[in-house]
């Protein structure tokens, strides 16, 4: 495996992920390297990004091939600085003290009633000076959900969880699915974007 790989394509390119999200790359650049907590990290895409930047990370799942994958690689890798847990976070209330809480299309996969306690959970647990990053499926007027997802925020709900936050990102672009319909063209929708600091 080519070292001239960017820290974005390495372990996608060597293990066959999915790309590090675009997102997280636009977020790097501005969060230091600190304490991570990926949620909903499937096989690893971002979290093995973040700790090849220099991050410490959490890892969580529900899906235990998902986990059993992830630390797979790390133990092929001989990573430090990474951990992968099978977490329901519909059930799992946590806390901590971590520089950077990222959820990056996996929101729209849980139950409504599931989001404010989760969301309620990454406030508490980020500390000041620290960020959140959320990308989600949206439900609005002029690009209706096209899937059956459990949950897809509103126009502006997610902002409004973040009220009091610096905001240093927010959008609700038209994006794409990686699932395509039957005419093999990738299901179109908006998608809450949102990168947060801390301030007190």
């Amino acid at each position: 495996m080519s070292q001239s790989l960017t820290a974005e394509d390495y372990y996608a390119e060597k293990y066959g992920l999915t790309r590090t999200h675009s997102e997280v790359i636009n977020a790097a650049s501005c969060v230091p390297p600190g304490r991570v907590l990926d949620l909903g990290c499937g096989s690893g895409r971002n979290s093995l990004y973040l700790n090849r930047k220099g991050s410490q990370v959490t890892a969580w799942d529900h899906n235990p091939q998902s986990i059993a994958k992830l630390n797979d690689i790390i133990q092929a890798e001989s990573l430090q600085g990474i951990d992968a847990s099978e977490i329901d976070l519909n059930v799992h209330r946590f806390h901590g003290d971590y520089d950077f809480i990222l959820s990056t299309v996996v929101m729209m996969f849980l139950p409504r009633d599931s989001i404010p306690h989760i969301i309620s959970d990454m406030h508490a647990s980020t500390v000041v000076g620290g960020y959140n990053l959320i990308v989600a499926a949206m439900d609005s007027p002029d690009y209706p959900c096209p899937l059956p997802f459990p949950f897809s925020f509103q126009p502006d709900e997610l902002r409004q969880y973040y009220e009091g936050w610096n905001i240093v990102k927010y959008n609700e672009d038209l994006g794409e699915l990686h699932k395509r319909d039957e005419n093999g063209n990738r299901y179109k929708m908006r998608f809450a974007t949102l990168l947060a600091q801390k301030m007190a």
